[in-house]
C-alpha cells in the first residue's frame, strides 16, 4: 500500500515538468523553484519517515493471537527521551524549511545578481477593470495589455491599480505581487531566454478576471530597442480623455502610445487612488456582459503582437 502511494508521488511529480512554474526562464523564477523542489523533496521524506513508522507500529502492536505484556505495557506514564524527540523534531523541521524560504524572500526583494552590471529597466504596470497599462518612464512609451523587456537585464516592476486589487503574474518569470490603488509594490523579474511569455492577474476581481492577460516579448536589447523606437515614431499621443475612457470597466485588445499617462496621473499616490472610481463609479452598477477577447479586436482594437 505504501510503495503504491510513494509510487504515484513519484509519478505526479514527473509530470510536473510541464508545468510552467518548474520551468523557469530566469533567475528569480529558478530561484523559487529550487526552493519549491526542495521543500517537497524535504517533506516528502517526513512522508516516508512517518509512514513507515505508522506501519511499523501497526504492525508491531496489532492485536493478535498469543500477544503478551512483552509487546505493550497499557501502565506507562510518560517517556522523557521520547517527549524531549517529538518536541525537538518539528522545531528542526521548521527551521529547516524557514532558513532557505526567508533567505529567498529577501533575494527577491533585490534585483537579480546576474544582471547587476546594468541598471533595472522601469516599468509601471497598473491595472484597471480588466486591463493592464504598461508605462515605460525612461523610453517615454505606454503599452496596453502586452509589454516587450530585453534579455539579461533585470525588469523593476513598479505596481499599482486605478481601481480594484490585482496581482501582477508572469509564471515563467517568478511569482506575484499585488497591485492596489494608492500604494506602490516592487516586483522584480528577469528574462534570460528569449520567448513570448503569458501574463495575467492572478487575483479575482470580478467579472472580466479570466480576460486580464497580457503577453510578454521576452528579446534581445537590439531588438528591444528598435521596438522603442517604432513605438516613439509610429505611434499616437495618448490624452487624458482617451485614458479616462480607456479606465472604464471592461475588455480591450492591444494598444501602443509615443507617451505616458504618468504625465497627468500616477494612480500609486493616495491624492490619485479614486481617479478611476470618481469617473466611473456608475459602470460598477450593472451586469457589463464582458465579450471574448477575440470579439473585441474583430471589432477594431489595435492587434500588437
Amino acid at each position: 500500500m505504501y510503495l503504491i502511494l510513494i509510487g504515484g508521488f513519484f509519478l505526479l511529480l514527473t509530470g510536473c515538468s510541464e508545468l510552467t512554474v518548474l520551468d523557469p526562464k530566469g533567475p528569480v523564477g529558478q530561484n523559487q523553484k529550487d526552493l519549491i523542489v526542495y521543500s517537497l523533496w524535504f517533506m516528502l521524506g517526513i512522508v516516508v519517515v512517518v509512514f513507515v513508522l505508522f506501519g511499523f507500529m501497526v504492525i508491531k502492536y496489532r492485536d493478535r493471537p498469543g500477544r503478551g505484556d512483552k509487546d505493550y505495557n497499557p501502565e506507562i506514564h510518560g517517556n522523557l527521551k521520547i517527549e524531549i524527540l517529538w518536541t525537538a523534531i518539528p522545531l528542526i523541521i521548521v527551521t529547516l524549511l524557514s532558513i532557505p524560504t526567508v533567505e529567498t524572500l529577501f533575494d527577491l526583494e533585490k534585483p537579480p545578481k546576474s544582471s547587476s552590471e546594468q541598471e533595472p529597466l522601469v516599468i509601471h504596470a497598473t491595472s484597471a477593470d480588466w486591463k493592464w497599462f504598461f508605462s515605460y518612464p525612461e523610453q517615454n512609451i505606454e503599452t496596453v495589455n502586452y509589454l516587450h523587456i530585453p534579455t539579461d537585464r533585470a525588469i523593476e516592476f513598479r505596481l499599482t491599480s486605478a481601481d480594484s486589487m490585482a496581482a501582477l503574474w508572469i509564471p515563467a518569470l517568478g511569482g506575484q505581487k499585488y497591485n492596489m490603488a494608492g500604494m506602490q509594490t516592487v516586483l522584480y523579474l528577469q528574462a534570460d531566454e528569449v520567448g513570448v511569455y503569458d501574463g495575467r492577474n492572478s487575483n479575482f476581481n470580478g467579472e472580466g478576471f479570466s480576460l486580464q492577460t497580457f503577453k510578454v516579448h521576452a528579446e534581445p536589447e537590439e531588438e528591444f530597442n528598435n521596438w522603442v523606437s517604432q513605438i516613439q515614431n509610429e505611434k499616437p499621443k495618448l490624452t487624458q480623455e482617451q485614458y479616462n475612457q480607456l479606465l472604464k470597466p471592461g475588455i480591450t485588445g492591444e494598444m501602443a502610445f509615443s507617451n505616458t499617462h504618468l504625465d497627468w496621473v500616477d494612480h500609486s499616490t493616495m491624492m490619485n487612488s479614486d481617479y478611476s472610481i470618481n469617473r466611473h463609479l456608475g459602470a460598477y452598477d450593472k451586469h457589463l456582459h464582458i465579450k471574448s477577447l477575440t470579439e473585441y479586436e474583430e471589432e477594431g482594437d489595435d492587434d500588437e503582437s
